[in-house]
């Protein structure tokens, strides 16, 4: 077998980090394929993706990505234990990757491998502690930050940093679904991932978005390889973007609408958030205003941006739980290029789920599985209903994204059976 990299990313903008990460990862694995998770339009913080899925997969196919796999929206959308179970689901059901790389603050893969499995094998040493911190009103994942530090006696520093955060629940994911994968680390550079200060060549992605909304374009071009400013550029230039988070306020009309009841349906609306959603949307017609009315010590502004999400595409409790535990239930492919083409043929002998290249075809390629399992041709891993609901929520995904871009003329639905796949 092949020796296959598998990376989850976002590229949200791609940018001089994202190609330390990349190259460096290849460096360490030297492998013979590399696979990409990316998400879709919308990303882990709640937020809409500046340009596209189609233009980001293009920009990770330029700078060495041989396949791009959509990350299914309702897993790009949740917290970093969704987006992890969606993430490494994908890479885990190809059947083909080896190798998984993500950056890290502290660069101490034994830690994080700890960590995980006190997480996932939860001591009552731990639970104790994990309770005692939820009772003294901190959020879900701090209690948890919390009682880590208190069993394992480190540094609450060591366990605060977003990419070792994430690193830990892609390990969770890895033991979960008891995947042959193995995982490496790389330490991050650059501008911490929340800093928002534009600091030229290493700057976060972060940074870069603001500096745009600012108007800083051409300034932000410092921070971005060449390729990418100029897809992003011709992005804009078509009316596709950039598309910001603010641009969704309509959302507090639709919210309007609800009554306490139907937010409780919505997957994340527990201790209280249902009401003050309810109780916000009365208050306020600024997006922002609303995210400070409902913040909370126990809501964070990322939980509340995709709780906003969650109303917004309708995702029930039901389907998000039983999505968490069977896993993604298809590889939606954004882009690939020849090497990835050969790969895509390993893929399709060996991946436990099928492989989406033409979204118009979504319902007959379930047909097919049907029929194969039917006829007992071939084991799969896959629920119909499941399959058809995950799908169809990154359809609506990227309906509304496309409402968001500046050019009203652009803003026509059915963006994935229009947009080819990148190659």
């Amino acid at each position: 077998m092949p020796k296959v990299l598998g990376l989850v990313v976002e590229y949200n903008p791609f940018h001089y980090g994202h190609l330390h990460h990349l190259n460096e990862s290849i460096r360490l694995v030297n492998p013979d394929y590399v696979v990409a998770v990316m998400s879709g339009n919308f990303c882990q913080r709640g937020e809409p993706a500046i340009v596209n899925k189609f233009a980001r997969a293009k920009i990770a196919l330029m700078h060495g990505v041989d396949v791009v796999f959509e990350l299914p929206t309702i897993y790009a959308v949740q917290d970093a234990g969704g987006f992890a179970l969606g993430s490494v689901g994908i890479l885990h059901k190809t059947g083909v990757v080896t190798d998984i790389v993500f950056g890290s603050e502290s660069g101490d893969i034994d830690f994080l491998k700890r960590v995980a499995h006190l997480l996932t094998y939860q001591t009552p040493e731990f639970e104790v502690a994990f309770k005692k911190q939820l009772k003294l009103g901190y959020s879900y994942p701090n209690a948890r930050k919390y009682a880590l530090m208190d069993v394992l006696d480190k540094d609450v520093n060591k366990l605060s940093k977003s990419n070792d955060i994430l690193g830990i629940e892609y390990i969770k994911a890895l033991i979960r679904y008891n995947s042959n994968i193995t995982p490496h680390v790389i330490n991050r550079i650059g501008a911490d991932y929340n800093d928002e200060t534009f600091r030229g060549k290493f700057s976060s992605a972060s940074a870069i978005r603001k500096a745009i909304k600012e108007g800083l374009f051409e300034t932000s071009k410092e921070a971005m390889p060449k390729f990418t400013y100029e897809v992003i550029h011709e992005e804009f230039q078509a009316g596709r973007g950039p598309v910001f988070w603010e641009n969704l306020e309509f959302v507090i009309a639709l919210f309007r609408k609800l009554k306490r009841e139907d937010f409780e349906k919505i997957y994340s609306f527990n201790e209280g958030l249902d009401l003050r959603f309810y109780e916000s949307a009365r208050e306020t017609g600024d997006l922002q205003q609303f995210v400070e009315l409902v913040k909370a010590k126990r809501f964070t502004y990322s939980r509340i941006r995709r709780a906003i999400l969650h109303v917004l595409f309708e995702m029930d409790k039901e389907h998000v739980e039983k999505s968490n535990e069977l896993g993604p239930q298809y590889l939606r492919v954004l882009g690939f290029n020849e090497k990835g083409r050969e790969l895509l043929k390993m893929i399709k002998k060996n991946s436990s789920i099928p492989i989406i290249s033409t979204a118009s075809l979504y319902k007959q390629v379930l047909e097919g599985v049907e029929k194969d399992i039917t006829e007992e041709k071939r084991l799969w891993d896959v629920d119909s209903e499941l399959y058809l609901w995950q799908f169809e929520k990154d359809l609506l995904a990227s309906d509304i994204y496309t409402f968001l871009y500046p050019n009203k003329s652009t803003r026509t639905a059915g963006m994935d059976f229009e947009q080819p796949v990148r190659i």
